[in-house]
């Protein structure tokens, strides 16, 4: 096998005549690709000697069109028609092929995707809110007709979504409370107030974390498991033949679930407080020295305490809803890859713990002007 090499003659009228000798291959090409491309740039060929050239495919080709613009003469192939036939091919697609798309600049491709994004957000409420319609109309209906409810599904749900997630509830919330037992010693004692770390505990525990974190841990634990439950479904067609045998895949699969998670809720709070209230008294009992009897007086004490805890008990179903409904969502718009199921689960997640923080502060904001 012989590299390709070329001669360029210069010829009447500033035209050339290109003389092609060895192997125009894919293996023979060498740097002749490039050296043909600059010698031959703004030149017109006049005339081809083929007479040295040996192989010939479309790698060759393809080189000797891009290095001639497409511009060759009529009969320069007559020497060798079989190569002639490889070059008109060559030439015919790399002329007809449509030019690289031209990549927007930077500012331009930042600005669509914002408008990406804000149309996203846009179908996104739309759907959410055709789901909650959807959502309230099957509640009613299950209220309506308490006989159609399927008592097994609630129970069953009730139980993996609620009971089987009171070690970790009570476990984070033990720690969470003795984090704050730990800084409310730290600090309040350089002021002479150690004493007070006692309701620091309580009012942290009651009021905001022991909900707010078991919200949290069901919005990682269970918004996700609805989703995917669900998802699993839809990309099974289980739930289009549900559809199909006249069953309401709404009073199947989200009215439990949903169901399940505004009984349980509300007994994982409670019990995430008493969990809390445990490690405070031992991090005080260890820490300052306060004993059992001294903290649970300390509470008991406090005429506030009645309303802390309505506060906290009053988040926990609407945080329940806010769960149970985005998981549900999620679920239901699963399409029929994994791909789709694994984007709609980490939509659960992330937006369940967004609408719970989001809804804190807006708790937040009605206590405060109610004075509670």
């Amino acid at each position: 096998m012989s590299t390709a090499d070329f001669q360029i003659e210069e010829a009447e009228g500033g035209s050339a005549r290109l003389r092609l000798t060895g192997d125009w291959t894919t293996a023979g090409l060498g740097r002749s690709a490039q050296s043909l491309s600059d010698k031959l740039s703004g030149r017109k060929i006049s005339g081809v000697d083929l007479s040295g050239l040996g192989r010939f495919d479309t790698a060759g080709a393809l080189v000797i069109v891009q290095a001639s613009d497409c511009v060759f003469p009529a009969d320069a192939w007559a020497e060798r028609p079989e190569a002639g036939r490889v070059y008109a091919m060559v030439e015919k697609l790399e002329r007809e092929t449509a030019p690289p798309p031209r990549r927007p600049d930077p500012f331009t491709q930042t600005f669509a995707k914002i408008g990406h994004g804000v149309a996203d957000v846009g179908a996104e409420f739309v759907l959410s809110m055709a789901f909650l319609g959807r959502l309230i109309t099957s509640t009613g209906t299950a209220l309506a007709h308490p006989g159609r409810i399927r008592w097994a599904a609630w129970f069953s749900q009730a139980e993996r979504s609620g009971l089987d997630a009171l070690p970790i509830v009570a476990v984070t919330n033990f720690f969470i409370g003795a984090v704050i037992a730990f800084l409310g010693a730290n600090l309040l004692t350089q002021f002479g107030a150690g004493v007070f770390t006692v309701q620091l505990v309580a009012v942290a525990v009651l009021r905001e974390l022991a909900v707010l974190i078991t919200a949290i841990l069901l919005a990682g634990r269970s918004a996700s498991s609805f989703a995917a439950e669900i998802g699993s479904m839809r990309m099974n067609q289980e739930v289009d033949a549900m559809q199909v045998m006249g069953v309401n895949p709404f009073q199947a699969l989200v009215i439990p679930r949903l169901a399940a998670m505004v009984l349980m809720m509300p007994l994982l709070t409670f019990i995430g407080m008493v969990a809390g209230f445990f490690g405070g008294l031992l991090v005080t009992w260890s820490q300052l020295d306060y004993g059992p009897a001294f903290f649970i007086q300390r509470i008991s004490e406090d005429p506030n305490m009645g309303t802390h805890l309505m506060v906290g008990m009053i988040k926990a179903p609407v945080f329940a809803i806010v769960i149970a409904a985005i998981g549900c969502r999620q679920g239901m718009a699963v399409s029929g890859d994994v791909e789709s199921l694994g984007r709609r689960v980490t939509a659960a997640v992330v937006q369940a713990i967004f609408a719970i923080i989001l809804l804190d502060a807006i708790f937040a904001l009605v206590f405060l002007e109610l004075n509670l």
